[in-house]
Protein backbone atom coordinates (compact mmCIF):
# COMPACT_ATOMS: atom_id res chain seq x y z
CA UNK A 1 0.00 0.00 0.00
CA UNK A 2 1.47 3.23 -0.80
CA UNK A 3 1.60 6.24 1.64
CA UNK A 4 -1.34 8.66 1.98
CA UNK A 5 -1.79 11.79 1.18
CA UNK A 6 -0.98 13.87 4.69
CA UNK A 7 -3.42 17.06 5.70
CA UNK A 8 -2.54 18.84 8.17
CA UNK A 9 -5.14 20.78 9.80
CA UNK A 10 -4.94 23.04 13.22
CA UNK A 11 -5.45 20.71 16.79
CA UNK A 12 -8.08 23.22 18.72
CA UNK A 13 -9.95 25.74 18.84
CA UNK A 14 -12.03 28.30 16.26
CA UNK A 15 -9.64 27.65 13.48
CA UNK A 16 -9.56 23.78 13.96
CA UNK A 17 -13.61 24.55 13.60
CA UNK A 18 -13.11 26.91 10.96
CA UNK A 19 -11.32 24.28 9.39
CA UNK A 20 -13.54 21.50 9.28
CA UNK A 21 -16.55 23.46 8.15
CA UNK A 22 -14.61 24.83 5.39
CA UNK A 23 -14.23 21.09 3.85
CA UNK A 24 -17.38 19.98 4.78
CA UNK A 25 -18.95 22.67 2.33
CA UNK A 26 -16.91 21.12 -0.19
CA UNK A 27 -18.52 17.86 0.64
CA UNK A 28 -14.99 16.71 2.27
CA UNK A 29 -15.94 15.82 6.00
CA UNK A 30 -13.27 15.43 8.61
CA UNK A 31 -13.50 12.65 10.66
CA UNK A 32 -11.75 10.59 13.71
CA UNK A 33 -12.32 6.96 13.04
CA UNK A 34 -10.54 6.14 15.91
CA UNK A 35 -12.32 8.80 18.77
CA UNK A 36 -12.60 12.28 19.12
CA UNK A 37 -9.41 12.66 21.03
CA UNK A 38 -7.04 10.85 18.50
CA UNK A 39 -4.80 13.14 16.34
CA UNK A 40 -4.76 11.43 13.17
CA UNK A 41 -8.28 11.47 11.08
CA UNK A 42 -9.50 10.74 7.42
CA UNK A 43 -11.66 12.24 5.06
CA UNK A 44 -15.33 10.51 4.62
CA UNK A 45 -15.28 8.72 1.34
CA UNK A 46 -12.03 9.68 0.16
CA UNK A 47 -9.56 6.83 0.48
CA UNK A 48 -5.78 7.74 0.60
CA UNK A 49 -5.87 10.57 2.88
CA UNK A 50 -4.64 10.64 6.49
CA UNK A 51 -5.29 14.05 8.53
CA UNK A 52 -3.23 15.14 11.16
CA UNK A 53 -4.25 17.62 13.65
CA UNK A 54 -1.38 19.75 14.68
CA UNK A 55 -0.68 23.17 16.06
CA UNK A 56 -0.10 26.09 13.26
CA UNK A 57 3.40 26.58 13.96
CA UNK A 58 3.54 22.50 14.11
CA UNK A 59 1.98 22.48 10.68
CA UNK A 60 4.01 25.58 9.30
CA UNK A 61 7.29 23.90 10.12
CA UNK A 62 5.74 20.29 8.71
CA UNK A 63 5.22 22.15 5.28
CA UNK A 64 8.58 23.36 5.15
CA UNK A 65 10.09 20.17 6.04
CA UNK A 66 7.85 18.60 2.97
CA UNK A 67 6.30 16.50 5.64
CA UNK A 68 2.87 16.87 4.84
CA UNK A 69 1.13 17.50 1.78
CA UNK A 70 -1.20 20.06 2.10
CA UNK A 71 -1.85 22.22 5.18
CA UNK A 72 -3.52 25.05 6.61
CA UNK A 73 -2.03 27.30 8.61
CA UNK A 74 -1.91 31.37 8.41
CA UNK A 75 0.29 33.02 5.53
CA UNK A 76 1.96 34.85 8.49
CA UNK A 77 2.93 32.10 9.79
CA UNK A 78 4.40 30.54 6.46
CA UNK A 79 6.16 34.11 5.54
CA UNK A 80 7.37 34.50 9.20
CA UNK A 81 8.81 30.56 10.02
CA UNK A 82 9.58 29.84 6.34
CA UNK A 83 12.52 31.35 4.35
CA UNK A 84 12.27 31.71 1.05
CA UNK A 85 8.92 30.08 1.26
CA UNK A 86 7.23 31.11 -2.18
CA UNK A 87 10.23 28.48 -3.31
CA UNK A 88 9.62 26.18 -0.25
CA UNK A 89 5.53 26.09 -0.30
CA UNK A 90 2.53 26.58 -2.62
CA UNK A 91 0.06 29.05 -1.19
CA UNK A 92 -3.10 27.53 -3.27
CA UNK A 93 -6.04 29.28 -1.75
CA UNK A 94 -6.81 31.70 0.75
CA UNK A 95 -9.49 30.08 3.09
CA UNK A 96 -11.83 32.98 4.54
CA UNK A 97 -10.98 33.10 8.20
CA UNK A 98 -8.69 33.74 10.19
CA UNK A 99 -8.36 36.74 9.27
CA UNK A 100 -5.45 39.65 11.04
CA UNK A 101 -2.74 41.89 10.36
CA UNK A 102 0.79 42.07 11.38
CA UNK A 103 1.07 45.41 11.82
CA UNK A 104 3.67 48.13 13.03
CA UNK A 105 2.38 49.98 16.18
CA UNK A 106 3.34 52.78 18.34
CA UNK A 107 2.84 54.83 21.38
CA UNK A 108 -0.57 56.87 20.85
CA UNK A 109 1.91 59.39 22.69
CA UNK A 110 4.27 59.77 19.43
CA UNK A 111 2.02 62.39 18.17
CA UNK A 112 4.40 63.42 14.98
CA UNK A 113 4.86 59.51 13.91
CA UNK A 114 2.18 58.92 11.08
CA UNK A 115 4.10 56.65 8.97
CA UNK A 116 7.40 54.56 8.39
CA UNK A 117 8.97 58.01 7.08
CA UNK A 118 8.62 58.79 10.53
CA UNK A 119 9.39 56.46 12.47
CA UNK A 120 12.79 56.50 10.56
CA UNK A 121 13.20 59.47 11.63
CA UNK A 122 12.18 59.77 15.47
CA UNK A 123 14.50 56.47 15.52
CA UNK A 124 17.43 58.19 14.43
CA UNK A 125 16.26 60.61 16.87
CA UNK A 126 15.88 58.24 19.74
CA UNK A 127 19.10 56.97 19.02
CA UNK A 128 21.47 60.27 19.24
CA UNK A 129 19.35 61.11 22.09
CA UNK A 130 19.46 58.18 24.69
CA UNK A 131 22.56 56.67 22.91
CA UNK A 132 20.58 53.42 21.95
CA UNK A 133 18.68 52.01 19.36
CA UNK A 134 14.43 51.69 20.37
CA UNK A 135 13.77 48.57 21.25
CA UNK A 136 10.98 46.74 18.85
CA UNK A 137 8.61 44.02 20.81
CA UNK A 138 7.66 41.26 18.69
CA UNK A 139 7.04 37.30 17.58
CA UNK A 140 7.53 38.23 14.12
CA UNK A 141 11.49 38.44 14.05
CA UNK A 142 11.86 37.96 10.12
CA UNK A 143 8.66 39.91 8.86
CA UNK A 144 10.06 42.91 10.72
CA UNK A 145 13.64 42.85 9.79
CA UNK A 146 12.52 42.54 5.85
CA UNK A 147 9.64 44.92 6.39
CA UNK A 148 12.22 47.61 8.31
CA UNK A 149 14.67 46.93 5.42
CA UNK A 150 12.17 48.17 2.85
CA UNK A 151 11.49 51.01 4.44
CA UNK A 152 15.42 52.21 4.99
CA UNK A 153 14.95 51.88 9.07
CA UNK A 154 18.12 50.65 10.65
CA UNK A 155 18.04 52.48 13.81
CA UNK A 156 16.09 50.02 15.81
CA UNK A 157 16.83 46.80 17.67
CA UNK A 158 14.45 43.20 18.05
CA UNK A 159 13.69 42.05 21.57
CA UNK A 160 11.68 38.91 21.09
CA UNK A 161 8.20 38.89 22.24
CA UNK A 162 7.16 35.71 24.58
CA UNK A 163 4.01 36.83 25.96
CA UNK A 164 1.93 39.62 25.19
CA UNK A 165 3.08 42.00 22.93
CA UNK A 166 0.97 44.86 23.34
CA UNK A 167 1.86 45.36 26.81
CA UNK A 168 5.94 45.68 26.22
CA UNK A 169 5.83 49.70 25.76
CA UNK A 170 3.63 49.95 29.01
CA UNK A 171 6.01 47.56 30.98
CA UNK A 172 9.22 49.81 30.09
CA UNK A 173 10.35 46.63 27.54
CA UNK A 174 10.11 48.07 24.45
CA UNK A 175 9.10 51.54 22.50
CA UNK A 176 7.15 50.20 19.73
CA UNK A 177 5.89 46.75 18.73
CA UNK A 178 4.68 44.74 15.52
CA UNK A 179 2.46 42.30 16.31
CA UNK A 180 -0.91 40.59 14.88
CA UNK A 181 -4.36 42.07 15.25
CA UNK A 182 -7.56 42.16 14.13
CA UNK A 183 -9.45 45.00 15.01
CA UNK A 184 -6.89 47.37 16.57
CA UNK A 185 -9.47 47.32 19.78
CA UNK A 186 -6.51 45.87 22.21
CA UNK A 187 -3.60 47.79 20.64
CA UNK A 188 -5.69 50.95 21.24
CA UNK A 189 -6.67 49.46 24.96
CA UNK A 190 -3.40 49.34 25.53
CA UNK A 191 -2.22 53.31 24.12
CA UNK A 192 -0.90 52.20 21.03
CA UNK A 193 -1.82 53.48 17.20
CA UNK A 194 -1.42 51.16 14.27
CA UNK A 195 1.31 53.46 11.72
CA UNK A 196 -0.73 54.18 8.77
CA UNK A 197 1.62 52.53 6.32
CA UNK A 198 2.93 49.98 8.77
CA UNK A 199 0.70 46.93 7.88
CA UNK A 200 2.97 44.49 6.94
CA UNK A 201 0.93 41.54 6.25
CA UNK A 202 -2.80 41.20 5.46
CA UNK A 203 -3.32 37.62 6.78
CA UNK A 204 -5.93 34.46 6.59
CA UNK A 205 -5.94 31.02 6.97
CA UNK A 206 -4.58 29.39 3.90
CA UNK A 207 -4.84 25.75 1.92
CA UNK A 208 -0.81 25.39 1.57
CA UNK A 209 0.89 22.74 -0.56
CA UNK A 210 4.51 21.39 0.08
CA UNK A 211 7.01 21.14 -2.44
CA UNK A 212 9.29 18.95 -1.23
CA UNK A 213 6.75 16.69 -0.03
CA UNK A 214 6.35 13.09 -1.98
CA UNK A 215 3.85 13.86 -5.06
CA UNK A 216 3.63 11.10 -6.87
CA UNK A 217 0.49 10.09 -9.38
CA UNK A 218 -1.48 8.98 -6.55
CA UNK A 219 -0.68 11.92 -4.18
CA UNK A 220 -1.38 14.26 -7.05
CA UNK A 221 -5.00 12.19 -8.13
CA UNK A 222 -6.32 13.02 -4.74
CA UNK A 223 -5.07 16.12 -4.44
CA UNK A 224 -7.10 17.07 -8.01
CA UNK A 225 -10.21 15.52 -6.53
CA UNK A 226 -9.94 17.81 -3.14
CA UNK A 227 -9.28 20.60 -4.70
CA UNK A 228 -11.76 20.26 -7.55
CA UNK A 229 -14.40 20.14 -5.04
CA UNK A 230 -12.81 23.09 -2.82
CA UNK A 231 -13.58 25.12 -6.41
CA UNK A 232 -16.67 24.18 -7.02
CA UNK A 233 -17.84 25.10 -3.75
CA UNK A 234 -16.57 28.50 -4.02
CA UNK A 235 -17.70 29.33 -7.61
CA UNK A 236 -21.56 28.16 -6.12
CA UNK A 237 -20.70 30.88 -3.13
CA UNK A 238 -20.39 33.25 -5.99
CA UNK A 239 -23.05 33.23 -8.03
CA UNK A 240 -26.93 32.53 -7.74
CA UNK A 241 -29.05 30.12 -10.18
CA UNK A 242 -31.58 32.37 -11.93
CA UNK A 243 -34.09 30.52 -14.01
CA UNK A 244 -36.72 32.40 -16.35
CA UNK A 245 -39.12 31.52 -19.15
CA UNK A 246 -37.45 34.48 -21.63
CA UNK A 247 -38.70 33.53 -25.44
CA UNK A 248 -38.15 37.21 -26.32
CA UNK A 249 -34.58 37.05 -25.35
CA UNK A 250 -31.88 37.33 -28.27
CA UNK A 251 -28.19 37.63 -28.44
CA UNK A 252 -27.88 41.49 -27.68
CA UNK A 253 -30.24 41.61 -24.70
CA UNK A 254 -28.19 38.44 -23.36
CA UNK A 255 -25.10 40.32 -23.78
CA UNK A 256 -26.57 43.56 -22.20
CA UNK A 257 -27.28 41.49 -19.08
CA UNK A 258 -23.97 39.90 -18.96
CA UNK A 259 -22.00 43.18 -19.19
CA UNK A 260 -24.51 45.03 -17.00
CA UNK A 261 -25.08 42.42 -13.94
CA UNK A 262 -22.03 40.36 -14.12
CA UNK A 263 -23.43 37.45 -14.85
CA UNK A 264 -22.40 33.86 -16.57
CA UNK A 265 -24.60 31.62 -18.75
CA UNK A 266 -23.25 28.13 -17.65
CA UNK A 267 -25.67 26.59 -20.47
CA UNK A 268 -25.77 29.19 -23.09
CA UNK A 269 -28.71 31.41 -24.49
CA UNK A 270 -32.17 30.23 -24.17
CA UNK A 271 -33.82 26.59 -25.04
CA UNK A 272 -35.79 26.22 -27.71
CA UNK A 273 -38.64 26.78 -25.07
CA UNK A 274 -37.67 29.93 -23.72
CA UNK A 275 -35.75 28.93 -20.52
CA UNK A 276 -32.99 31.04 -19.82
CA UNK A 277 -30.54 30.40 -16.63
CA UNK A 278 -28.51 32.34 -15.45
CA UNK A 279 -25.64 32.25 -12.68
CA UNK A 280 -25.79 35.92 -10.90
CA UNK A 281 -23.66 37.27 -8.01
CA UNK A 282 -25.37 37.97 -5.14
CA UNK A 283 -25.91 41.21 -4.75
CA UNK A 284 -26.94 41.82 -7.61
CA UNK A 285 -30.09 39.31 -8.26
CA UNK A 286 -32.69 41.71 -7.25
CA UNK A 287 -31.56 44.25 -10.07
CA UNK A 288 -31.35 41.37 -12.66
CA UNK A 289 -34.90 39.81 -11.78
CA UNK A 290 -36.15 43.50 -11.67
CA UNK A 291 -34.72 43.77 -15.38
CA UNK A 292 -36.09 40.55 -16.77
CA UNK A 293 -39.35 40.80 -15.51
CA UNK A 294 -39.52 44.27 -17.18
CA UNK A 295 -38.11 42.85 -20.23
CA UNK A 296 -40.57 40.08 -20.73
CA UNK A 297 -39.84 37.48 -18.47
CA UNK A 298 -42.71 36.54 -16.78
CA UNK A 299 -41.98 34.67 -13.28
CA UNK A 300 -38.44 34.28 -12.26
CA UNK A 301 -37.17 31.85 -9.54
CA UNK A 302 -33.36 31.65 -7.40
CA UNK A 303 -31.76 29.55 -6.09
CA UNK A 304 -28.44 28.89 -3.76
CA UNK A 305 -25.97 26.84 -5.60
CA UNK A 306 -24.23 23.36 -4.44
CA UNK A 307 -21.38 23.49 -6.20
CA UNK A 308 -20.40 24.52 -9.79
CA UNK A 309 -17.96 22.16 -11.25
CA UNK A 310 -15.95 23.17 -14.38
CA UNK A 311 -13.77 21.62 -17.12
CA UNK A 312 -11.08 24.31 -15.32
CA UNK A 313 -9.65 23.48 -12.16
CA UNK A 314 -7.69 26.68 -11.11
CA UNK A 315 -6.46 25.26 -7.79
CA UNK A 316 -5.18 22.48 -9.06
CA UNK A 317 -3.43 23.72 -12.22
CA UNK A 318 -1.68 26.63 -9.44
CA UNK A 319 -0.43 23.49 -7.42
CA UNK A 320 0.38 21.78 -10.69
CA UNK A 321 2.36 24.82 -11.57
CA UNK A 322 4.18 25.08 -8.24
CA UNK A 323 5.35 21.95 -7.91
Amino acid sequence: MSAPLVLAVPAKGRLQDNAEEFFARAGLALIKPRGARDYRGAISGLDGVEVAYLSAAEITQQLAQGAVHLGVTGEDLVREMIPDADKRVVLIDGLGFGHANVVVAVPQAWIDVRNMADLDDVATAFRHHHNRKPRVATKYVNLTRMFFSDHGIVDYRIVESSGATEGAPAAGTAELIVDITTTGATLAANGLKIVEDGTILRSQANLVAARGAQWGKAEREIARVILDRIAAQARARAFREVRCRFPACNDALLENIKQRFGVQTPFGGPTSSGMLTLHCPPDQVYALTSFLRESGAQAVSVAELGYVFSRDNPLYAKLEAGL
